[in-house]
């Protein structure tokens, strides 16, 4: 059997170091990838505008599936060419029901063109250098459609969250996590990483036996158990560890480019 015709890959955790960078060894088998003549898609949890130097990294080429599949994302024109938001009213009725039955959540929101967060929500890593979005009340965050809602809990364990988001609003919205934080993301009901991918496969008249994916954190999971082949990297969740075909080494140590290395040769 021929090398997979579709990369498809997660990007923090996965194919990135822990510090955000893409390593040179991990370029030059992206590289190799494209080389052969297969397509290679950026398969990620992060907003659009987290992807400027990921971007840069490969020379400005293909595409990125953001915000776990509701922004289908250009990285030539650094342009958003597709989008599956949540409608207002739903985000006000997601919002509405979480606040009452677990009421120390804080929301914030990523729409198409910004970022904007309550108050009490607690910036993360890499919004948390920079002034990121704006500060605003509850009826302003959920006054307009957005592509990924995310609610923060200050002490809960992050599965144990995400159970509860599923039980409470999982028949309005997609709930699933990426961190070791209690930040559970929530996209439009049937967003995840797999339905984008499936589609954007399909617009190449590829089919998932021709796909292999890699990823690391329970939001991978719908794209792994999409894609022909499966891997997880070492350091993985470990539901994501007991679903893939395959593990790989950890993301620091490359495993991504490991086993594209021995692909396309």
């Amino acid at each position: 059997m021929g090398s997979p015709r579709l990369v498809a890959t997660d990007l923090d955790g996965t194919a990135l170091r822990s510090d955000g960078t893409v390593s040179p060894r991990t370029a030059a088998a992206f590289a190799r990838v494209e080389r052969a003549g297969a397509t290679l898609v950026f398969v990620t949890g992060r907003p659009p505008r987290w992807m400027h130097a990921v971007a840069g990294a490969v020379r400005h080429r293909g595409l990125a599936i953001c915000a776990n599949g509701a922004l289908v994302y250009d990285l030539h024109t650094e342009q958003i060419v597709k989008s599956h938001l949540i409608a207002a009213d739903v985000l006000e009725e997601v919002v509405r029901r979480l606040r009452a039955k677990v009421p120390e959540l804080a929301f914030s929101v990523e729409y198409e063109g910004g970022f904007a967060h309550e108050s009490d929500f607690r910036l993360g890593r890499w919004d948390g250098k920079a002034v990121a979005g704006l500060r605003v009340g509850t009826s302003t965050l959920t006054s307009r459609p957005c592509a990924k809602l995310l609610a923060l809990h200050p002490r809960m364990d992050p599965d144990a969250l995400q159970e509860t988001v599923c039980e409470l609003v999982g028949d309005l919205v997609t709930p699933t996590h990426s961190s070791g934080r209690a930040l559970i993301e929530m996209s439009a009901q049937g967003v995840t990483k797999a339905s984008a991918l499936a589609a954007l496969a399909e617009g190449h008249e590829i089919t998932s036996a021709d796909v292999i994916a890699f990823g690391d954190m329970p939001n991978d999971l719908p794209m792994l158990r999409w894609a022909g082949t499966s891997y997880a990297v070492a350091n993985a969740h470990a539901e994501v560890l007991a679903a893939v075909d395959h593990v790989t080494a950890a993301n620091n140590d490359d495993g991504v480019a490991r086993i594209l290395e021995d692909l396309y040769r």
